[in-house]
């Protein structure tokens, strides 16, 4: 009978050893905080459609393109700011050129900074006058497609 106690003894202690030991094993799976997603928007420029991300949280807006391998040739970014003001961009983290648009809070384009590219960092591009959006386009997109300052971007 003792051995018979001794197995069962045995074989419990098997179990919670396997039970309680089981995270040594096995790593706990990793838990991260979702990743922030994005809204899609479409604008319109010059009779062209334009698929952009909107960054209007100051996370968002700090991320911006940082990090990302490019963009398609009918995609941007719209930063959306509380008030107008005269936002500095810079190319920190990029991969990839860009244009820079500054658009006013109707939409039109107030300044512009074509083919910038990663190797300009850390110089910033600083408007010449107030704006309440920034559209960051493919590079070329505002040569491709004529355009110029005072053109309307349909939000």
């Amino acid at each position: 009978m003792k051995k018979g106690v001794f197995a069962v003894i045995a074989l419990i202690a098997i179990l919670l050893l396997v039970v309680q030991g089981g995270p040594l094993f096995y790593p706990p799976l990793e838990v991260t905080a979702p990743e922030q997603t994005l809204e899609w928007r479409t604008l319109q420029l010059k009779g062209q459609a334009i698929y952009v991300s909107v960054a209007d949280t100051e996370e968002t807006r700090r991320q911006g393109l940082s990090g990302h391998p490019g963009l398609a040739a009918d995609e941007g970014m719209l930063f959306v700011f509380p008030k107008d003001g005269e936002y500095a961009f810079w190319m920190k983290d990029m991969r990839f050129s860009i244009d820079i648009l500054w658009l006013s809070s109707n939409g039109s384009i107030v300044y512009m900074a074509q083919n910038v590219s990663p190797d300009t960092y850390p110089h910033d591009f600083v408007p010449a006058k107030s704006a309440r959006y920034v559209l960051e386009l493919p590079a070329g997109y505002a040569v491709a497609h004529g355009i110029v300052l005072g053109d309307i971007v349909r939000l």
